[in-house]
Order: C-alpha cells, then sequence, then structure tokens
C-alpha cells in the first residue's frame, strides 16, 4: 500500500494528544528554525487543537532562514486560534556567553563547541516557557538524524519531552510536510542545522544527502556490487552512526557490584 501520508498524520496527532493528556500538560512549545522537521512538527502539535507556543529564538541567524520560520509561524496562527508565539533574540546571550568562555581559537573542535552552545541555550528557553506555562517541549529530529547519524546536539535539540516525528525518514517528513500544507520555501530549501551563522547545509556537513543516508542507513545487500558513491556513503554513515552512537542509548551507569555493599 505505500506510506499512508494522511493515516500516518491523524495517528501522530492523536499519540500527542494521548500523551499530552496522560502527562497532564496545556500543551505543547516547539522551536521553529524555518526547516521542514520543526514545521512539520508544529503543524501536527497544532492539529491536536491544545495550545500550543511556537518560539522564534535567532541567533546571528540568516535572514533567510529566519524569514521562513517566520512566514510558517504566521501561517499557523492564521489556521489554528490554539497557536500563539514568541520571539526570543538570542544573539547578545550567545555573544555574552562567549565572552565569559574567553574562547579563541578557530580549529573545528573549537567552532563545533560554539555551535553546540547555541543548541543549549535554545534548549534553555525552551524548558523555560514549557516550565511557565504547563507545556511539553515537542523535539523536531527525525529518523536518520536521531538513530542514524546522530545529527544533533546532546542536551541541546535532543532535549525533548517527547519526539513525534522521530520514527519518520526525512523523505517521509517531506511528505508530511506537503500533506500538511507547509509552505514551498521551506519543502524546497536545503536542509540545514542553522548552528552556524552561514548557510551551510546538512549535506556540506555530512559529506551526504539525506535520500543517500537513507539508503545506507535500510542496506543490507551485497556490498562488493555497489559503485564507488555507494560504498563512500556507507563509510560515511557507519563512520556517523559509531561516532554519535553515544547519543542513542541511554546514560552510562556505573553499577555498583552487590559485594560492596556488604556490611
Amino acid at each position: 500500500m505505500g506510506f499512508q501520508t494522511k493515516a500516518v498524520v491523524d495517528h501522530i496527532v492523536g499519540w500527542l494528544e494521548g500523551y499530552r493528556k496522560n502527562a497532564g500538560s496545556k500543551g505543547f512549545v516547539i522551536g521553529v528554525s524555518g526547516g521542514v522537521d520543526s514545521a512539520v512538527t508544529s503543524a501536527l502539535c497544532a492539529r491536536t487543537g491544545a495550545s500550543v507556543l511556537l518560539l522564534d529564538l535567532p541567533i546571528h541567524q540568516s535572514t533567510s532562514q529566519r524569514n521562513r520560520g517566520l512566514a510558517h509561524i504566521g501561517q499557523l496562527k492564521s489556521l489554528y486560534s490554539n497557536v500563539s508565539s514568541a520571539s526570543v533574540d538570542l544573539t547578545g546571550t550567545f555573544d555574552v556567553m562567549v565572552e565569559a568562555l574567553k574562547t579563541s581559537g578557530d580549529d573545528a573542535n573549537h567552532q563545533l563547541a560554539l555551535a553546540n552552545t547555541r543548541s543549549r541555550l535554545r534548549m534553555t528557553t525552551l524548558y523555560y516557557y514549557a516550565g511557565s506555562r504547563g507545556l511539553l517541549v515537542a523535539g523536531t529530529g527525525n529518523k536518520v538524524e536521531d538513530f542514524g547519524v546522530g545529527f544533533y546536539t546532546k542536551y541541546g535539540d535532543g532535549g525533548v519531552d517527547l519526539s513525534p516525528i522521530a520514527d519518520l525518514m526525512k523523505s517521509e517528513v517531506y511528505a508530511l510536510g506537503k500533506e500538511l500544507g507547509v509552505g514551498e520555501e521551506i519543502l524546497s530549501a536545503p536542509p540545514t542545522d542553522g548552528l552556524w551563522g552561514d548557510d551551510r547545509s546538512d549535506e556540506d556537513q555530512l559529506g551526504a544527502s539525506y535520500p543517500e543516508l537513507e539508503w545506507a542507513m535500510e542496506f543490507s545487500g551485497d556490498e562488493s556490487k555497489l559503485s564507488e558513491r555507494q560504498r563512500e556513503v556507507l563509510e560515511i554513515y557507519r563512520r556517523q552512526h559509531m561516532a554519535n552512537k553515544h547519543k542513542m542509548v541511554p546514560m552510562p551507569v556505573c553499577l555498583i557490584p552487590a559485594h560492596l555493599r556488604e556490611h
């Protein structure tokens, strides 16, 4: 039968509403970035009828990325009376933190740490609003990012209360986006995490496109028959998966042997 887009939308909306009721929460808060994942997540939450707060959280954000997010927020607010929004410019906060850390240098580790710091500042802000308004933080990660290559920030965009689209491949997220009426500007924009203050895409960072990574994630055939590019993509996927596996498993706990507890 293939991917049943409308039925999947209804299933996720029902799941969100059931989880919200069981948690005793008033609704959801979502950080809207201008990308397809946050657009789909916010549209799904809006369909529950519960209170939905959409946050615009720029940190040295490119104008095009931010404008896409603001347009999507405006669209949802015009369609759903249960949707509200707020903008919190975290650029100054980020700059103060960078100054306090007395960071210096342009090496890759330094720049990556700062990019992840942006994501964690946004998480802190999302949880402020969630805590003050009785809301749940809805995650925007898809299956390729969360369980394939681990392409997210630990305790940043990975710090959420529930993950409504984490069992969807990126291609399936796009299918839901079309079903939900997400704007063409978002659907056609190159995916980006927006953490670098420039226009670099996810593919630029990962070295492979999402369709390629989806293929690698599901591959189980004869590697001797693969093309040179397919072998390269498979290696990229496996390397990223192993390097980021610590994000996909529970936090390790040092268990104390029983004999060390004996009196």
